[in-house]
């Protein structure tokens, strides 16, 4: 028997998922196409096949969630450090975050810059992180949960961050800081 192949399943159709470019070098917004009917919809959200061919890295090694209470919670920036540097997609299934990446890669034409983009349970937009980036974001809704698929797995000791108000980087955030971890405010800045 064959393998499977995106779109083996009669409710699939053609629906795919729409890879946008963003600003930052590598980093993707990620629109499943919704196939409606009386039923509510389809869509895929992940294909191996399609990221493969659009050249991005995403093993599957782990998935993770993160449930946050109240409006205005920040978890960030953070990243492993290489040999265990990740690729995330990121994607907010209860309530709004803003979500942001900063590229870390030293040789990158958009290193040190920022992005963000607006992901939540409505739009079911998606976030493609590159390996070499810090990722972090805002709740904008209480009880807003993000759930993460990550090319590799968790390692301690070279889980980093960087601080989340580094005036180098110069991040906008949307709302003022509700709940931040102790270990988030001690990242030092990018130097």
């Amino acid at each position: 028997m064959g393998g499977a192949v995106c779109g083996s399943y009669p409710e699939a159709g053609d629906s795919e998922v729409k890879f946008l470019p963003l600003r930052l070098v590598g980093s993707y917004l990620i629109e499943p196409e919704q196939i409606e009917d009386e039923r509510g919809f389809f869509a895929r959200t992940f294909c191996q096949k399609q990221f493969q061919e659009m050249g991005l890295k995403l093993p599957l090694e782990q998935c993770s969630l993160s449930f946050n209470r109240k409006k205005g919670t920040l978890r960030g920036m953070h990243f492993q450090k290489p040999p265990h540097s990740e690729a995330k997609l990121v994607r907010c299934t209860s309530g709004k975050i803003y979500d942001v990446i900063i590229d870390l890669r030293a040789g990158s034409s958009t290193y040190k810059h920022w992005e963000s983009v607006i992901l939540s349970a409505q739009n079911r937009n998606m976030l493609y992180v590159p390996e070499g980036f810090a990722h972090g974001f805002q709740t904008l809704e209480d009880d807003s949960e993000v759930f993460y698929q990550i090319s590799y797995p968790y390692v301690p000791e070279s889980a980093f961050g960087l601080r989340w108000n580094d005036p180098a980087i110069g991040i906008v955030w949307p709302k003022e800081v509700s709940v931040i971890s102790p270990k988030d405010l001690q990242y030092p800045n990018l130097i």
